[in-house]
Order: structure tokens, then sequence, then C-alpha cells
């Protein structure tokens, strides 16, 4: 292994997990949007239950994929001045766009969201969410046109052997930026869809009969509508980008010919096992199936919960690889952006950012998990103060703002 190897597979390790949690978000955050626009309307109980479950799972993945952003964007500046030299001034824009915008409203509409219960109105708390959905995607959108820079470059001029934008329009309108964030989308929308359905099989199994599991079956509907339009969205969009691949990698690296195999198979497949599914939610049908019947296939849907994210991380890799050995597909190779560190301090830069990444993706995990079996019984999120206080606090202890 040489010191460009190491900092290529620092990269792909930390690039890889950061994206699991980016699935996670953009794949439930328009369903909780969706969830609470419905009890706004509505004001009907299971969809607030709806909206803080599924709401608390969001918000602990936000938080620490925030955390992850950080440890991955400090990478770049330790092992690849080369390509922040030469073309950062062509991706640093659309990176600054990501966090000194997008990044900030998005914080700001969460904050708004988090801290907004039961003080504004509910019109307001919902538009408030869905603010947090539409910036997330124009944050996503942003780092994508950076990364569609990097595969395939336009708009833009090389002066003193530096990359400046020349026309604005084809960076942000660049094919391969528009295509794979659809192709990104749908992905996010098809780990979100599994996410949501693989949990609320797993209550409906463990559910006692007769009792109320009106939110886990609305779960299971907006599962898989979602999941099943993310991989329609995943299987055109990724046709349409074959358009801007290297001619050949497939090829010239067999990874990567194997993992477009492998993601039109699982795309598909969800297309189609998606459709037959909805057909049998058609007056609940799915949920009156025979029990023995009916408690394999909610086993299988919980197993299958991984796929989305192991096949998202596949096409992530594919991408990656197939650019190899360019930086930035015709104007710089890998090996010239790479810093001249040695490999013993690449290689403990490696263990420790990768060590801090998966630490925060354990914890993630960890939580998430927690929270799920919980289920919706003492929901920490837009509880009243009461709740969270119990019905008799002590005299000793003081209401937040009152005087004595």
């Amino acid at each position: 292994m040489t010191a460009v190897d190491a900092a290529r597979l620092q990269f792909a390790l930390l690039a890889g997990i950061h994206f699991l949690f980016v699935l996670v978000t953009l794949g439930l955050g328009p369903v909780v949007a969706v969830f609470q626009t419905r009890w706004a309307l509505t004001g009907r109980e299971v969809f607030e239950r709806a909206t803080r479950f599924w709401g608390q799972l969001y918000l602990v993945n936000y938080a620490l994929g925030v955390a992850a952003g950080i440890v991955m964007e400090l990478q770049l500046g330790l092992h690849f001045p080369g390509l922040l030299e030469v073309a950062g001034g062509v991706v640093g824009a659309p990176l600054v766009v990501e966090t000194m915008l997008a990044f900030f409203l998005e914080s700001t509409f969460l904050g708004v969201w988090v801290f907004g219960w039961h003080l504004l109105p509910r019109a307001v708390h919902t538009a408030a969410l869905w603010g947090v959905v539409a910036t997330g995607y124009l944050s996503a959108f942003t780092v994508m046109v950076a990364n569609g820079f990097l595969r395939h470059p336009v708009g833009y001029v090389m002066v003193d052997g530096e990359a400046r934008i020349a026309d604005a329009g084809a960076l942000v309108t660049n094919p391969a930026a528009l295509v794979s964030s659809f192709h990104a989308l749908g992905a996010c929308l098809m780990a979100g869809g599994f996410l949501l359905v693989g949990v609320s099989v797993r209550h409906l199994r463990r559910v006692a009969p007769g009792a109320d599991d009106d939110l886990w079956r609305r779960s299971v509907r907006a599962g898989l509508v979602t999941g099943t339009a993310g991989s329609f969205v995943a299987i055109a969009s990724g046709f349409a980008q074959f358009t801007y691949f290297q001619d050949g990698e497939a090829a010239r690296v067999p990874v990567v010919g194997i993992a477009y195999g492998v993601m039109d198979l699982v795309a598909f497949m969800t297309f189609l096992s998606g459709v037959v599914l909805l057909l049998l939610l058609v007056r609940g049908a799915l949920f009156r199936l025979w029990r023995p019947l009916r408690h394999g296939l909610y086993r299988v849907l919980t197993a299958l919960l991984v796929v989305p994210f192991a096949t998202a991380l596949l096409g992530w890799v594919a991408r990656e690889v197939g650019r190899q050995p360019w930086a930035v597909v015709g104007v710089l190779r890998t090996q010239d952006a790479v810093s001249d560190a040695s490999l013993t301090a690449v290689l403990v830069s490696l263990v420790l950012l990768v060590g801090v990444m998966g630490t925060l993706a354990v914890t993630d995990w960890t939580v998430l998990t927690r929270l799920a079996r919980r289920g919706d019984q003492q929901l920490a999120l837009g509880a009243p103060p009461a709740d969270l206080l119990g019905p008799d606090p002590t005299p000793d202890v003081l209401a937040f703002g009152s005087t004595r």
C-alpha cells in the first residue's frame, strides 16, 4: 500500500459511513413531514404519534450526522491539498453554499420545529418542518454539484493551473450532477421506506390481538409508497447517468460492472415487490393474511432493512472507483491531488478519523435501534411538559419562568 492508496481508502471509508447518515436523513424527512401535515389538517392523534415517533429517529440521526459531516470535510484538507489548489475555486463554491446557506437554514428550521411544539400555531410548526426537508435536499444537491464537477467538469476555465468558474449556470445544470441527484434521491427514499417498513412490521408481529396498531399499519403503507417510488426514481436516473461514466470503466474495473448489475437487480426487485405489496394493501388485505404467512413475511421485511443501505454504498463505491485514476476527470489525477505525507502519517489519520466516524455510526444505530424497539411509548419529542416532569413534581422544584 502506498500513501495514495491509504488516502483513497480513508476517503472511501469516511464517505461511505457518512452516506449512511444521509440516507436516513433524506429518506425519513419527507415521511415525517407528511405525517405532521396530515396531523395539522385532521387533528388525528395517530398522525401526531407517528410524527413524534419517526421524528425522534430523524433527530438522532440528524444530530450525529452533522458531527460525521465535520469529520468528512476535515480529511479533504489533510490529504487532498492538490484537489483544493487546482479545483477548490470551483468545487468550493457549492460546498460553501451547502455550509453557509443550506445547513444554517436547515438547522434554524429544525430548531424552530423541535422547540416549537405547543408554542407555535400548527400550520407554522408544520411549515418549519417542511423547511427542514427542503433545505436538507438543497444541501444534498449542492454536494452533488461539487461531485458532478469531479466526474464531468463543465463551466470552468484554467487560469495559471487553477480552475475558475466561467459559467455558474453550466456548473449547476451539469447533467452529471442533476441526474446523479435524482439517483441519490431515489436511493434515500428506498432506504427510508425500508426503514419504516422494517421497524413497523416488527411491532405488528408483537402487538397483542385487539390492541391499537393503527400507527404501525399507516407506517407500513407510508414505507411501501416511499420505497416503491424511490426504487422507480433510482432505476430511471440510474440508466440516465450511464452516459456520463467513463468509456469502458466497467471492463477496466470489474467491481464497477458488478456493482451496476447488483444495483439494477435490487432496484427492479424492490419496485416489483413494492407494487405487489401495495396491491395487497387494498382494503388491508396484507394485514389479514393467514397468520403464519403474514408473520413470515414480516420477518423477511425486517431482515431486508439493511439491503438499500448496502446497495447505496455499493453504488457510491462504483461511482468513485469508476472515476479513477482521476480526481477531476481530464484535469487532475488522483496521485497529483494527494499530499506528500508519509504512508505512516496517512495510516495514523486513517485509524483516528475512521475510528471517530465509526464511533458516531455505532452510536447512531444503537440509539436508533433502542428507540425503534421502544415504540410509541414515552415519546420525548413533542411531549407536554407534564408528561416529562410527572403529574406531581416536588414543591421545591420551580417551574421554568416562575417567580417566588
